[in-house]
């Protein structure tokens, strides 16, 4: 097998890791001014879209592992960002002051993290392949992956 970039370039599993990783450099800087990660704010989003979510179902719209859903639920409980409430045995999640303030911003870092890559990209490229990304994942999860 060839090792030189032609073929890490043709294969699907390296770019879009390589693509995220670069992404992921340009939101943290795109979200800096909100002193959390990343990673953080599609769970704040829909904690505030979805008041009382429950874990569960964070870790299903988010496509993560509870483990995982769970360690960034504390995270955020330890920042004062989100509380847990129980009903039961079930907890809910809500946005705290702090979380709620936080979640007023992130419509302007999205704005900046838009601008950061659509500068570079252009607007068409930018919104053809965030498209066409979503199509692929949703196939490949259809057939069970």
């Amino acid at each position: 097998m060839k090792s030189d970039e032609s073929v890490l370039a043709k294969c699907l599993f390296f770019t879009s890791n390589r693509l995220s990783n670069i992404m992921r450099k340009v939101a943290d800087e795109a979200f800096s001014n909100l002193d959390i990660a990343s990673s953080y704010v599609y769970l704040l989003i829909l904690v505030n879209q979805y008041n009382g979510i429950t874990q569960s179902e964070l870790s299903q719209k988010l496509d993560i592992a509870p483990s995982t859903s769970t360690r960034f639920v504390d995270k955020l409980i330890s920042q004062d960002i989100v509380k847990k409430e129980y009903q039961w045995k079930t907890a809910h999640i809500y946005l705290t002051d702090k979380g709620k303030y936080i979640c007023e911003q992130i419509d302007d870092c999205f704005k900046n993290l838009y601008k950061c890559y659509t500068d570079i990209l252009g607007e068409d490229v930018s919104n053809n392949l965030a498209k066409e990304m979503w199509e692929v994942s949703e196939a490949l999860a259809k057939k069970g992956y």
